[in-house]
């Protein structure tokens, strides 16, 4: 199946689909990662049935090797992209990177460790560094 996103930004970047596994020893940064990811597919999946448009969930890496771990497509079109971090608040080169390339309206920065922040994390229409509770709670 094409896919948009790795058209727009050349040969040079593949996109593939997510698939969530459940880890019973994974390290803190996996356990974020699907943590977060858990949470995504239940807002994709939910924004899909409420009729908001056809939204997917997937990742985004090029051959340089850098990636950025989950892409909300919504209309086959790059809507927000997500960097999940344990603690690291220094703004990911990737995200930055990616966001320019296609042209993604949204781009977070998810950081586990900070603490909730009474903000509208989607008014934000460049890449953020966002607290997870913050990040999480405005999803469906």
């Amino acid at each position: 199946m094409p896919f948009r996103v790795a058209r727009e930004v050349g040969e040079r970047c593949r996109s593939s689909g997510i698939a969530v596994r459940f880890q019973r020893n994974a390290q803190n940064g996996a356990r974020a990662e699907n943590f977060v990811a858990c949470h995504l597919l239940k807002a994709v999946e939910g924004w899909t049935d409420l009729g908001f448009g056809d939204f997917e969930l997937r990742y985004l890496r090029d051959k340089q090797k850098r990636e950025v771990d989950f892409l909300v497509v919504r209309n086959r079109k790059p809507w927000l992209l997500v960097e999940v971090k344990t603690s690291d608040t220094r703004l990911s080169p990737a995200l930055n990177y990616f966001q320019q390339q296609i042209e993604a309206p949204r781009a977070f920065q998810v950081v586990m460790d900070l603490p909730f922040e009474p903000v509208d994390c989607f008014s934000v229409r460049r890449p953020a560094v966002v607290p997870a509770k913050t990040f999480l709670s405005q999803l469906l």
